[in-house]
């Protein structure tokens, strides 16, 4: 599977943006999808998952009611919709995919397909 993420930019606080992610190789509906972020000197965290073919999804607790995830399965892409933005959002942005479920599906090392990152910068 190969990811390719879009949609980041600047962005002031309080507003919106919209991150897509679009794969490429999938082969069944049985995949994890998720979304980590990377702050300066900060290590990758784990932003919101979602079970591909039940579109369920999952959030980290800092982001739930502002952020929400979503998926057009006729263009194989995830989205990020991220609202109310603030200036410790900022980071860059990675989607990551895997085949099938995983207990542990806000883990980095759960996840053996990534994207090439997109930066998100929200200013204050």
């Amino acid at each position: 599977v190969q990811l390719q993420a879009s949609g980041g930019g600047l962005v002031q606080a309080g507003g919106s943006l919209r991150l897509a992610c679009t794969a490429s190789g999938l082969t069944s509906n049985n995949y994890a999808m998720a979304w980590f972020r990377q702050a300066p000197g900060k290590g990758r965290e784990f932003v919101g998952a979602l079970k591909w073919g039940m579109s369920t999804t999952y959030y980290r607790d800092s982001v739930k009611g502002r952020f929400t995830i979503s998926r057009e399965r006729a263009k194989n892409t995830m989205y990020l919709q991220m609202n109310s933005l603030k200036s410790e959002d900022t980071a860059v942005y990675y989607c990551a995919a895997r085949s099938g479920w995983a207990i542990r599906y806000n883990a980095e090392f759960e996840y053996s397909s990534w994207g090439q990152g997109t930066l998100v910068t929200v200013s204050s």
